[in-house]
C-alpha cells in the first residue's frame, strides 16, 4: 500500500514559474495594498478595480507553465498517495498532472455568485467584468478566499494532515493562518521535509529535514530521498 504523502505548498513554488508572490517586501501585491484587492471591504469599495486585478492575474497565469517542482510532485504519485494542500490560487499543480489538490484560498479560474456562494462557475477565458452575473442575477466575483472570510476547505486539509505518513512543506513562509497551523497538527512520528530558500521558523520537533533552496532544485533532492528511503 502506498504511503500517504501530504504536501503544503505556497507562493514560492509558483514564483519560479513567473507568478508574483502574494506580498512583496513592501507589503504590496503587484503595486496594490492587499486589502484593496483581497478583502470584502476592498470589493465593496471598488469592484471594478478588484475585477481588473484578478483579470491581470489570470492573464499572467495563462502565459506561464508548471516548473520542475510541480512536475516532481505529480511524478511522485507513481509511488505515493499524494495529497496536495495549496495556498496558491493558480492551476499549475493541475497542469503538472497532480490529481488530488485542495485549494485553501480558492481558485483563480473560477467565479462565484455574490448572492449565493454555492453558485460557482468555471471560467473559460481570463476576463471577468462588471455586468457578468450568476443565474440569479447578481454580480460575479472571483472565487478567492479573501482576508476576513472563512476558509471552507480547511476542515478537509486538517483531515488530510492528520492521516499523513510523510509531510512536505514547499515554498511557504508559514506566516498565513490558518494554513500555517497545519504543520503543528502533523503526528510527532511523521517525518517533515521543508523546502524554501528562506526557511520558515517552526516549533522544535523531531524528524524535520530542511532544504534551504528554491522549490525546483530542493524538490528534486527530496524526491530522490523519498524514493530511496520511504517508497
Amino acid at each position: 500500500m502506498k504511503k500517504r504523502l501530504v504536501v503544503l505548498t505556497g507562493a514560492g513554488i509558483s514564483a519560479e514559474s513567473g507568478i508574483a508572490t502574494f506580498r512583496d517586501a513592501d507589503g504590496l501585491w503587484e503595486g496594490h495594498d492587499v486589502m484593496e484587492v483581497a478583502s470584502p471591504q476592498g470589493w465593496q469599495k471598488n469592484q471594478a478595480l478588484v475585477l481588473d486585478f484578478y483579470n491581470q492575474r489570470r492573464k499572467n497565469a495563462h502565459s506561464v507553465k508548471p516548473n520542475a517542482a510541480h512536475l516532481a510532485l505529480a511524478d511522485l504519485e507513481k509511488d505515493f498517495n499524494v495529497r496536495i494542500i495549496t495556498q496558491n490560487v493558480d492551476d499549475l499543480h493541475e497542469r503538472a498532472g497532480s490529481s488530488n489538490i485542495i485549494h485553501l484560498h480558492g481558485k483563480l479560474f473560477e467565479s462565484r455568485s455574490t448572492l449565493d456562494p454555492s453558485l460557482v462557475y468555471q471560467m473559460e477565458g481570463w476576463e471577468l467584468n462588471m455586468g457578468d452575473k450568476c443565474e440569479r442575477g447578481s454580480q460575479l466575483r472571483p472565487n478567492i478566499v479573501w482576508f476576513g472570510e472563512p476558509v471552507p476547505m480547511m476542515e478537509q486539509a486538517i483531515e488530510e494532515t492528520a492521516q499523513a505518513d510523510i509531510f512536505l512543506v514547499v515554498g511557504t513562509s508559514l506566516a498565513v493562518y490558518p494554513a500555517a497551523g497545519l504543520v503543528d497538527l502533523v503526528d510527532a512520528e511523521v517525518p517533515i521535509f521543508v523546502v524554501d530558500p528562506n526557511l520558515p521558523s517552526m516549533r522544535q520537533r523531531p524528524n524535520v529535514h530542511r532544504y534551504e533552496e528554491k522549490a525546483s532544485t530542493g524538490m528534486e533532492k527530496v524526491k530522490q530521498l523519498l524514493l530511496e528511503k520511504y517508497k
